[in-house]
């Protein structure tokens, strides 16, 4: 099942800034994990945001859910899942 994820990061103002380095710096490796795998099919920056639109391949909704929630940013994050369907009028 293929999902479109937008993920905004709002870390805190008052975050050490050596904190949030180590923060970025597993989650980078996580998602580069996920990547791998191919479950973390595609990801896309929001220009001017700190934000990002991925696409994910899960099994289920809870596979899904155990991925964004294993993010280390993930505390910090407001999360909007759409489930995608393939179009009818797709050629691939």
């Amino acid at each position: 099942m293929l999902f479109l994820v937008r993920m905004d990061v709002k870390l805190p103002v008052d975050m050490p800034s050596e904190e949030a380095a180590a923060l970025k710096a597993v989650e980078k490796a996580y998602s580069q994990d996920l990547q791998k795998q191919g479950k973390w099919r595609h990801i896309w920056r929001v220009v001017g945001e700190y934000s990002n639109y991925s696409v994910f391949d899960a099994e289920s909704n809870d596979e899904l859910h155990t991925m964004l929630s294993g993010l280390p940013l993930f505390p910090f994050m407001d999360i909007s899942v759409t489930p995608l369907a393939k179009h009818p009028s797709d050629v691939n």
